[in-house]
């Protein structure tokens, strides 16, 4: 499967789990282009209070070397992550590191302190697909006399 499929699928069952009331199952089925797709559920989790008229959602595929990290950090957004190719090595606040695999995911709350973000292996890389999903920050007003276009 490759990550383009990987993520028509993960976008398939995000919306779907977002847009409807219905449960969805493994196995279930949903049409896509007149054609029959699987729809399997990765992860659900609730979001804090957003203001949903600058919501916006970014996926960023990550990729670390045998060995790499990240220093720690903070992401003002909530993350959902899944593990396309290796094994992710993660901490958030005071929890103890855990290991994710591929096909696994996991979840960052806004603000939260992701102290260990690493790769677990020291031979080959990891590559995980990141969803943030969070309010824009609104853009500043035009200067006066500025017309806007630049």
């Amino acid at each position: 499967m490759t990550p383009s499929t990987i993520g028509s699928r993960l976008g398939l069952s995000l919306l779907a789990a977002g847009c409807t009331t219905a449960r969805i199952k493994p196995g279930d089925q949903a049409a896509a282009n007149g054609k029959d797709a699987d729809v399997i559920p990765v992860s659900e989790h609730k979001f804090p209070p957003m203001d949903g008229s600058r919501l916006e959602a970014k996926l960023v595929v990550v990729r670390y070397g045998p060995g790499g990290s990240s220093e720690p950090h903070r992401h003002p957004c909530a993350v959902i992550g899944y593990v396309l190719e290796g094994a992710y090595r993660s901490a958030l606040e005071a929890d103890s590191a855990r290991v994710y695999r591929v096909g696994e995911s996991f979840y960052e709350p806004p603000n939260g302190l992701h102290r260990v973000s690493a790769n677990a292996s020291t031979t080959e890389p990891v590559r995980f697909l990141a969803t943030f999903t969070c309010d824009r920050p609104e853009s500043p007003a035009p200067a006066a006399g500025d017309s806007g276009k630049h």
